[in-house]
């Protein structure tokens, strides 16, 4: 099975033994770790060996340390270097006078249609989240298209219509990291809603949208009132209308608050059919999505589905290379990102982008990274699933099959670095531990879990595995605690 998958055997130094005592000094003495569901794995990979565990074999809901499984499998089975398309296409070229009857905006799985900064950098100020929909738009403008008589169709027919996986809250889709997965994604299919104070007392507040597309409706009845600012904000499951209430003091900064998109390929045409009535062509018909249903793709496992019409190209956008995405997706832990990274692989090895044959596809990975089928069950690729489990044990050997590979370095770069950047910036800060953990965080309600890799003062690298359900306490305690044994780790 190879050198990193044989993490057992062999006596443990002094000052490995002395860390599992320490470690376990920790949890006995911690309210939280006795009153919770700690599982724990920590192994030496220079030297094959298992300093500490605890309920290892135990399956856990991991939260985002899914995305550890879902970006691994795309960095090992697409390469570093994989790219999207995304396409503008017309029914026929133009005729007299720049007229085509359709346009169709593909979408091919590029999660980065935003103002984002790519490559990933700490803190970078976005960019315009319409800028590559502009960017497409007057490609289609040079093109000399002056009118549609039809439809701007958002097509995203490369996956299948499977906007919510399997164990997603109900309310998950009402807000941005729960948002809807497609193939043609804008700005992360998400919207800012940002409530502002009126001109005066009782005047309505004011509501911005950002980016300003026309796509949900607001129902307004937030008031400028004196006293502390209490706003709340409803959009019903499949809704377009979203409903605001409650007040604002009239020099309030105002609030924001970010929705997901319920429909992300009609929300896409209806930004390019802005975009390019703003360029003055005149478009007759209507903004509307093609989507690819379950039912019309067969066996949803293995492709491959009928292919899609044929068109006369105006327009297209390729993407940074797959590596600068996962390292966005790790280190700011991006849901929708993950969801399309588990599609992009499941279309180019079994030739249909859907969840199902993202799934079949992990299996085998897995199978090959030496990890046992019943020590997890994943039922999505970003982990907001309630349904996943995974065990300490499979955490570690997927981090020690990856550790082994050949893309060792650009694996490790995808990770949040301890009291540096993504998610795990502010924690580690001023102690041993900055600069020396790798690790993905993840979070759901009663669920904590933090999984990598820790650097050790003599170089030698651990990877570890500390996965926690069910506390009934505030999560930064969890946190603290788990920082703890992280710092044991690297002295």
């Amino acid at each position: 099975m190879g050198r990193a998958l044989l993490l057992f055997s062999m006596a443990l130094p002094l000052y490995a033994a002395g860390l599992a005592d320490r470690v376990q000094a920790l949890l006995d003495a911690s309210p939280v770790a006795r009153t919770s569901f700690w599982g724990v794995r920590i192994v030496d990979l220079d030297r094959n060996a298992i300093w500490f565990e605890s309920n290892s074999n135990r399956l856990f809901v991991p939260a985002s340390n899914a995305k550890l499984f879902t970006t691994a499998l795309a960095l090992m089975r697409l390469g570093p270097e994989y790219r999207f398309q995304t396409r503008v296409l017309a029914d026929r070229p133009p005729g007299d006078g720049g007229e085509v009857d359709e346009l169709r905006f593909v979408g091919g799985g590029d999660p980065n249609l935003s103002g984002r900064v790519v490559p990933y950098r700490m803190g970078a100020p976005p960019g315009n989240p319409l800028a590559a929909v502009e960017d497409l738009a007057g490609q289609v403008y040079a093109r000399g298209i002056r009118s549609v008589a039809g439809d701007v169709v958002g097509d995203d027919t490369a996956y299948v219509w499977e906007p919510y996986p399997e164990g997603w809250g109900l309310h998950d889709s009402v807000w941005d990291y729960g948002a809807a997965i497609g193939a043609l994604s804008i700005n992360d299919n998400a919207v800012a809603v940002t409530v502002l104070p009126g001109d005066r007392e009782p005047a309505p507040a004011r509501i911005l949208l950002a980016p300003p597309v026309e796509y949900y409706q607001i129902d307004n009845r937030v008031r400028t009132t004196a006293g502390p600012r209490k706003i709340s904000i409803e959009r019903l499951p499949g809704s377009q209308q979203v409903r605001v209430w409650g007040g604002v003091p009239p020099k309030d900064p105002g609030s924001t608050e970010l929705l997901g998109i319920d429909d992300p390929a009609l929300y896409a045409a209806c930004a390019l059919r802005d975009a390019l009535a703003r360029r003055g062509v005149a478009i007759r018909g209507a903004a509307r999505a093609l989507h690819l249903y379950p039912n019309q793709a067969g066996d949803l496992r293995k492709g491959p589905v009928a292919a899609p019409g044929p068109g006369v190209e105006l327009a297209v956008r390729e993407s940074a290379p797959l590596l600068e995405d996962l390292r966005i997706t790790d280190k700011t832990s991006q849901n929708l990102h993950a969801e399309m990274a588990l599609r992009a692989v499941a279309r180019a090895r079994r030739q249909i982008g859907s969840r199902e044959a993202g799934l079949a596809e992990m299996q085998a990975f897995l199978d090959e990274a030496g990890i046992e089928r019943g020590s997890y069950r994943l039922a999505d690729g970003s982990g907001l699933s309630r349904s996943d489990l995974v065990s300490p044990a499979a955490m570690v050997r997927l981090l020690a099959y990856l550790y082994e590979s050949k893309l060792r370095e650009q694996w490790l770069s995808l990770l949040p670095t301890g009291g540096e950047d993504g998610t795990l910036h502010a924690r580690f800060v001023r102690t041993p531990a900055a600069g020396n953990i790798y690790a993905k965080t993840g979070t759901l309600a009663h669920t904590s879990a933090l999984s990598g890799y820790a650097r050790r003062k003599d170089g030698h690298m651990l990877a570890f595995s500390i996965l926690v359900n069910n506390y009934d306490v505030p999560a930064s305690e969890v946190r603290a605690l788990m920082d703890r044994i992280c710092t044991l780790m690297v002295q």
